[in-house]
């Protein structure tokens, strides 16, 4: 006989399953562990994302995934959202993406791109706008912003990045401010 914790485990697994398949039916591209503390959210679709390919799936998916096991987080801690419809370069609805970030849970979002920036500042406007720091509330560029108990940073153009070293050095640098938060015990 299964216990009450397994029963609760499995009916967590089916809403989150449910979740998921509810925003993959609106067109909302993802990839990689829905479960995990680290979310980036992607924007400017290279063209193999655009045709139907993982987001996160080319040079810039590598860098990323190298840089946080570099900080420190576990290789499978990371999930990608697209800031615009799944083959689409039309953003998300502002609903549509909250849903989303609020279905996936994670305790850091980093927005890889300009257009990921400007969905996150639409939809997170009401929140942003009761900061206190004026560049946290603008999601300026490498600035760490606490918004309903995510850290969300604004990294800049990371895939055009990776062919300039000094730019990869300030990406790099940017991304050393959100290291792993570790057991919240």
């Amino acid at each position: 006989m299964r216990g009450e914790r397994e029963l609760r485990r499995d009916a967590y697994l089916r809403k989150q399953r449910f979740e998921l398949a509810s925003l993959a039916e609106r067109d909302v591209n993802m990839s990689g562990n829905a479960f995990s503390s680290c979310l980036f959210v992607k924007g400017s679709l290279s063209g193999d994302e655009l045709a139907g390919g993982p987001l996160l799936g080319g040079a810039d998916g590598e860098a990323l995934r190298a840089a946080l096991a570099a900080l420190g987080y576990a290789p499978e801690d990371w999930v990608a959202l697209g800031a615009v419809g799944l083959g689409s370069t039309a953003p998300l609805d502002a609903a549509l993406l909250r849903e989303a970030v609020c279905v996936l849970d994670p305790a850091t979002v980093i927005a890889v791109d300009g257009v990921a920036a400007m969905a996150l500042r639409d939809a997170y406007a009401a929140e942003l706008a009761g900061l206190p720091d004026f560049d946290a509330a603008m999601l300026e560029e490498g600035v760490v912003a606490h918004v309903l108990g995510m850290r969300v940073m604004a990294l800049g153009e990371f895939a055009a990045s990776l062919g300039d070293g000094r730019q990869k050095q300030l990406m790099w640098a940017r991304l050393k401010r959100l290291p792993p938060l570790g057991e919240p015990y």
